[in-house]
């Protein structure tokens, strides 16, 4: 079908239609563009992983198990599987992307040529449109003015009171309008078929002609698109049989892995040939107990367990450190992941420990600098407020604003690292380690218990942070052995106050063994703070708990000393 004449009357849909055909053909070169471009980041990335696991050391040096060989043998076809990955990259650029591109810039150059030619066309039936408009107008004023200047001949001619020069005048004044009429009759005659003429060539000569050569160019670009499609398949296709045999040289590689080869080199790598130590000797040293009515018997063999093989098993303690030592040996359980680098979970416990401990250290430093940041614009704005004429102290608001946004970010920090510190120091420390230790070690209200025996149940969240001090360790909640905090607060005597607090901030406890403050408000201080950032208070209605040393200003009595540690078990 032709556009030229069943869409005669459609130049501005045509104008639109071409106008997306471009757009959709540079659509498509973007596609195609951003297609190969994935292609070369990943060839790139593919050449950069074989480079960084390809063996660093001599040949002499390199393991000889069929595993790493094997391995070895897929990098290499890996290697060469990215180079057919950029081949179909390179093929896309030239014979798809590229030629998009030229093929666009034609077309936008050609049909910018057929639609001013259609717009010249139109612009000039609209010009012989609007002479014979103007002409069929300039009639009928004529013919207008002719009818009212008989009217005027007529009356003046019937009227016997009208002189013979005004009847003679009306009559020259009809004649002339009448002969102005007929010259405007003839003007409009000619104009109007001039314009029918005009017309009749524009719509079945010019317009079909333009139509005509759109039509050609949209489908010349329609055909351009199929051959496009067509190369970028055929771009993928030409690499298919290399890519085959790069993955059937992996399929080889792996198929070369020998289980029991291996095995044979790890024994003629390591083997000792040493035997195996024997069996330990019993060591009875209750040789010299003596018996008595009262205790019973006492047997010259030890109670203990024996296994399958009848050797003796002695029984574990659960409160023995060394029936622990299984939670200690992470590496034969579920280790943790590689890629949690935040929280050092991929370090061993101890490593971790340190790691964190570092990094709250740093963070501490960063937000005392905050801090004292802080305190010297807050100085700085009073001195403006006393002293107007050394500056606006509005203009440090802003500075004040975003040191105290910085702050609450590091304490948000801090507070995440505390909290996986607070996890691997619960899972290292045990209460026996913390009792019995040589200095009398401190109270600690990470998993304590509240003086009552019971725990306690508010599980608020910690919205403040010290003014002067960084914030302290936040107490654990790890679901710690039953046997170990079970008599943390066995005294049933309450301990003596040794002073009073005043709370700088308030806090909301959300562990165990902590208490919850407002603002303002006065604690009895019945422990002081044995180093690890904790005090000991007791609430004026007698509830206990540990709150943070660095939210409180404390008052100690004279001459009086906290309570010594229990050390019961």
């Amino acid at each position: 079908m032709s556009w030229g004449t069943e869409l005669w009357d459609q130049f501005d849909n045509l104008d639109k239609h071409t106008q997306w055909g471009i757009d959709f053909l540079e659509r498509y070169a973007k596609f195609v563009k951003e297609r190969l471009d994935i292609e070369q980041n990943y060839a790139k990335q593919l050449r950069n992983l074989v480079k960084k696991y390809c063996p660093k050391r001599p040949k002499d040096e390199e393991p000889r198990f069929t595993s790493c060989l094997s391995f070895y043998s897929i990098l290499n076809e890996l290697n060469d599987y990215a180079g057919q990955r950029e081949v179909v990259a390179e093929e896309m650029s030239q014979k798809v992307y590229g030629e998009l591109m030229r093929y666009g810039q034609d077309l936008k150059a050609e049909r910018k040529h057929h639609l001013q030619e259609g717009r010249k066309a139109q612009q000039y039936l609209d010009h012989c449109w609007k002479q014979m408009d103007n002409s069929k107008k300039k009639f009928e004023r004529e013919c207008k003015e002719a009818e009212k200047s008989q009217l005027t001949y007529e009356r003046l001619d019937n009227d016997i009171n009208a002189t013979k020069s005004e009847v003679e005048k009306a009559k020259a004044q009809f004649y002339m309008r009448n002969h102005m009429a007929d010259d405007s009759k003839n003007e409009y005659a000619a104009q109007l078929q001039n314009f029918n003429a005009e017309q009749w060539k524009h719509f079945n000569n010019a317009i079909p002609h333009i139509f005509k050569n759109l039509q050609d160019m949209d489908q010349r670009r329609t055909v351009k698109l199929g051959e496009t499609y067509r190369s970028f398949a055929e771009a993928e296709r030409r690499v298919i049989p290399i890519i085959s045999k790069c993955l059937e040289g992996m399929v080889s590689a792996a198929k070369a892995v020998d289980e029991r080869k291996d095995s044979a080199i790890v024994v003629e790598s390591f083997k000792s040939g040493f035997e195996p130590p024997g069996d330990f000797p019993f060591e009875d040293f209750s040789q010299n107990l003596s018996r008595t009515g009262s205790d019973g018997t006492i047997s010259n063999t030890p109670k203990v367990d024996r296994d399958k093989d009848g050797g003796p098993v002695s029984r574990s303690d659960p409160k023995h450190p060394m029936s622990r030592t299984k939670n200690k040996l992470w590496l034969f359980g579920k280790k943790p992941k590689a890629s949690s680098v935040e929280d050092f979970s991929h370090l061993p416990p101890e490593q971790r420990r340190k790691r964190l401990q570092q990094r709250i250290d740093e963070l501490n430093k960063e937000l005392q600098k905050e801090m004292d940041q802080r305190d010297a614009l807050n100085k700085m704005k009073d001195v403006y407020e006393k002293n107007p004429q050394m500056g606006d102290p509005n203009s440090l608001q802003p500075k004040i604003s975003e040191t105290i946004c910085n702050m609450e970010k590091l304490r948000s920090e801090i507070h995440k690292n505390e909290t996986w510190l607070s996890e691997v120091e619960g899972k290292q420390s045990s209460r026996g380690d913390r009792r019995h230790s040589a200095d009398n070690h401190h109270h600690t209200p990470q998993g304590r218990e509240s003086p009552e025996g019971s725990y306690t149940d508010d599980t608020s969240q910690e919205h403040h942070t010290p003014h002067h001090r960084p914030s302290p360790a936040q107490p654990r909640n790890l679901n710690p052995d039953p046997h170990e905090f079970d008599d943390e607060f066995d005294d049933d005597d309450p301990l003596p106050v040794i002073g009073h607090c005043k709370a700088l901030y308030s806090f909301d406890g959300k562990n165990e063994g902590t208490l919850v403050m407002a603002e303002g408000e006065v604690l009895y201080i019945i422990e002081e703070d044995k180093g690890d950032g904790w005090t000991r208070a007791r609430k004026q209605s007698g509830q206990e708990g540990y709150v943070p040393t660095s939210y409180v200003e404390i008052t100690l009595e004279k001459n009086s000393k906290g309570p010594e540690p229990s050390s019961e078990l």
